[in-house]
């Protein structure tokens, strides 16, 4: 391993040489993430995933950045041109784009009209010129070039330009410059192309704007590149060009006089417009985009990821509610672990439609199942559904509650293989319904099940590079999945192959396994599966549970490896159930037990509280007997509400409306707030204000802050500005400090800070 590379990750996360090199270690030795995350913290220092994923990734691309560099050394010192300066600047480079943006110009390049040029010999004419000789006879100089493939003296000229226009189109030094100069005084500007169809004006807030590269957020980036793309507007960087150019002309020419000064500056001219400039542009836009796809990709995953983690609702018998209207609604009813009971359907919003048989048949079904909560799918037709479910609970006075669950990827799920293979009688509406219900039961088991990208939570998802969106959201779900642990004799395949050690096709042999032997008795039995060897045994020993087994610490996260530390902590400390109310430890005993202090705290905690559920700690969903209108809103007025989604600019609260309402960055805190990820998160109950509702628009714009506190705030802002800029007025200081001045004086200063106009 690379000491170098591994002490530079170890500044970067502010922990220990060892730490990084023993996760490495492992890593290379087929430790999954989870399982080094989970059962190795005495040797890591109880690094999390993000951090153990960092280590790997990091190492990845700097043993990567590291041989880039010899590779371009070689290929520079093979042409002879490698100096001690430029291999300590590439030696110094802390990025590929800069290792690429010194070697550029020692690059083969082929086609490019500098590249000819030098094959025709013109390489020391262009040296010639950039020396800037004072007394040049330069045509006497050009005319030493001539011949059969340059033919005049401005042949040769021009093509010694071509060389120096290239030469300034590479100089690192320069783009470097020039593209952070860019970056922080330039603007970006988009304006309406003349044959452009945007029919619902999505991108009106673009047909002439302007905004600077150095504060424009993420989320514009990416709906201006939409824009483009859908050719609605054309896009450019406006910056000063003739203040760039002016700085290329000192760097080459600095305080020289030479005949040749104007054939250099035009040269210096063209390689800035043709070459340099376009190169920039593209490079800055394609950071900009780059930036926004990592952001959207980050908000993408930890949204993916709360969801995952929402608490379920266990041992309730849910019917799951998936709304329409000419096709009916379509109802299942699922058991406390999921199992379909029973499906129906009924057709109350349709013309020839009834109501009241409607009504009768959910009565029914309701009263038949002992159904304890109802899930409403919140597409199509849910605001009716859920009137009809509020009615025919207050109707007959039920104990009964609902909930609006996401129905977004249910019919994706109800169209798999999978799906028709556990319901082949069930039409695809149907299974959906299953899924809606199932949903609320247990958000996680059944969302596993669906492709991240279908599921409603991410922003310009469609436009993300689908490698690394797809890597980030299988390490979300890789996350929550091991910290939620899987019962493996009721668990999907969908689930079991993201568990530490496992893949899709194991899953499918436990899955087998289970069809042909009945039940998994205890965690040993693992071994008998087909493809599961001993290491991938230890990976995913810890993350499968046992319930009812023959073993009780088989239905704990507790790893087998583990279970003669737990039986004799149990032992010494007279422990004779888990999970008993008065279970007392004996520290003394334990003490002599040579337990490292985080596996004896995990043991501790799984003898306490040998069921806890990682998502017990997380809302599940708000839980309804009546419905709300838009018209029964008004400004200040205090809700309840789920978070569904969450974006740069802000979160998408689900109050109980058709369409979510949206609370804007600038209305969750006091304080400053740089991305609304660090207030709420997808699956949280949050306490929300309305502050405006639209009832032409049928939108509600809402508030975490009440509306007096956020008046109150932006007030004291508001003055706070006006301060700050009277306080930073030219000679503010200076007029405070001195005395009474005349009024002679006051218009002779007026007049300098202002000019003759006053």
């Amino acid at each position: 391993m690379n000491e170098t590379i591994i002490k530079t990750i170890a500044d970067e996360l502010k922990i220990s040489i060892r730490q990084v090199s023993v996760v490495l270690e492992m890593l290379e030795n087929g430790d999954t993430v989870p399982f080094i995350a989970r059962y190795r913290k005495e040797a890591t220092g109880a690094l999390d995933e993000e951090q153990i994923l960092f280590i790997e990734k990091q190492y990845r691309y700097e043993l990567n950045l590291s041989e880039r560099k010899e590779s371009v050394l070689s290929l520079i010192e093979t042409q002879g041109k490698l100096t001690d300066e430029l291999r300590d600047q590439i030696n110094a480079c802390t990025k590929l784009s800069q290792v690429e943006d010194l070697y550029k110009p020692y690059k083969q390049k082929k086609k490019t009209r500098a590249a000819m040029a030098i094959k025709k010999g013109l390489e020391p004419l262009s040296v010639y010129l950039l020396s800037l000789p004072k007394n040049a006879e330069i045509e006497k100089e050009a005319e030493k070039y001539l011949n059969e493939e340059v033919k005049t003296v401005e042949e040769a000229i021009q093509g010694a330009k071509d060389i120096i226009a290239e030469n300034v189109s590479d100089n690192a030094k320069l783009r470097w410059q020039f593209k952070d100069l860019i970056v922080k005084s330039g603007a970006i500007v988009t304006k309406l192309k003349k044959d452009a169809v945007d029919e619902k004006k999505v991108y009106e807030m673009y047909y002439d704007y302007s905004e600077k590269i150095s504060s424009i957020a993420d989320h514009r980036v990416m709906a201006i590149d939409r824009a483009e793309k859908e050719k609605v507007i054309a896009v450019s960087l406006s910056y000063d060009l003739e203040h760039i150019k002016d700085l290329a002309h000192r760097f080459y020419i600095k305080d020289s006089i030479s005949d040749v000064e104007d054939i250099v500056k035009d040269a210096i001219d063209d390689g800035i417009d043709r070459l340099f400039m376009p190169s920039i542009e593209n490079e800055i836009r394609s950071d900009l985009s780059e930036r926004a796809h990592n952001t959207s990709i980050e908000v993408f995953s930890m949204n993916v990821e709360k969801l995952l983690s929402q608490a379920p609702l266990k041992g309730r018998v849910v019917l799951g509610f998936d709304p329409g209207y000419y096709n009916g609604c379509k109802l299942a009813v699922l058991d406390e672990t999921g199992k379909m009971l029973t499906v129906d359907k009924i057709y109350p919003f349709r013309k020839d439609g009834e109501i009241d048989r409607s009504k009768a048949k959910l009565l029914s079904l309701i009263r038949k199942y002992d159904v304890k909560i109802i899930a409403i799918g919140n597409g199509t037709a849910s605001r009716e559904s859920e009137k009809l479910v509020a009615e025919v609970i207050h109707e007959n006075k039920l104990d009964v509650s609902y909930a609006i669950v996401s129905e977004a990827g249910a019919s994706v799920w109800s169209a798999q293989e999978e799906a028709r293979k556990e319901f082949p009688d069930l039409a695809v509406e149907e299974r959906s319904a299953v899924s809606i219900g199932r949903r609320l039961l247990d958000p996680l088991a059944e969302l596993i099940k669906i492709d991240p990208k279908a599921i409603g939570v991410g922003q310009y998802q469609h436009d993300l590079p689908e490698k690394a969106l797809n890597e980030r959201l299988d390490e979300a779900m890789m996350k929550v999945v091991n910290r939620v642990g899987a019962d493996v004799n009721t668990a999907s395949v969908e689930l079991l192959e993201h568990i530490s050690g496992l893949n899709k096709g194991i899953a499918s042999e436990i899955i087998n396994y289970r069809n042909s032997n009945g039940r998994f008795k205890n965690r040993k039995e693992f071994l008998n599966v087909k493809k599961l060897g001993a290491k991938a045994f230890e990976q995913c020993a810890g993350f499968l549970r046992i319930t009812d087994g023959e073993e009780v610490l088989d239905a704990t996260n507790i790893h087998p490896e583990s279970y003669d530390a737990a039986k004799q902590i149990m032992k010494v400390s007279h422990i004779e159930k888990l999970g008993d109310p008065g279970i007392h430890f004996d520290e003394e005993a334990i003490g002599k037990l040579n337990i490292d202090a985080y596996t004896l705290q995990d043991i501790k905690d799984c003898i306490t509280m040998p069921l806890r559920d990682y998502r017990d700690q997380f809302d599940s969903a708000i839980l309804k007997s009546d419905v709300l209108e838009l018209n029964d809103l008004k400004k200040g007025d205090e809700l309840s509400g789920t978070v569904r989604n969450v974006v740069d600019f802000g979160a998408f609260i689900d109050i109980g409306l058709h369409d979510d309402g949206l609370v804007h960055v600038s209305r969750m805190s006091m304080k400053h707030v740089s991305h609304p990820s660090e207030i709420v998160g997808v699956g949280d109950i949050v306490k929300v204000y309305v502050y405006d509702v639209d009832e032409v628009k049928q939108r509600v714009q809402l508030s975490l802050l009440p509306l007096d506190v956020l008046a109150k705030r932006d007030a004291e802002k508001k003055e706070f500005r006006s301060r700050k800029k009277a306080y930073n007025r030219p000679y503010h200081k200076e007029e405070k400090k001195e005395e009474p001045i005349s009024e002679e004086e006051a218009m002779k200063r007026l007049l300098e800070r202002f000019g003759s106009r006053h």
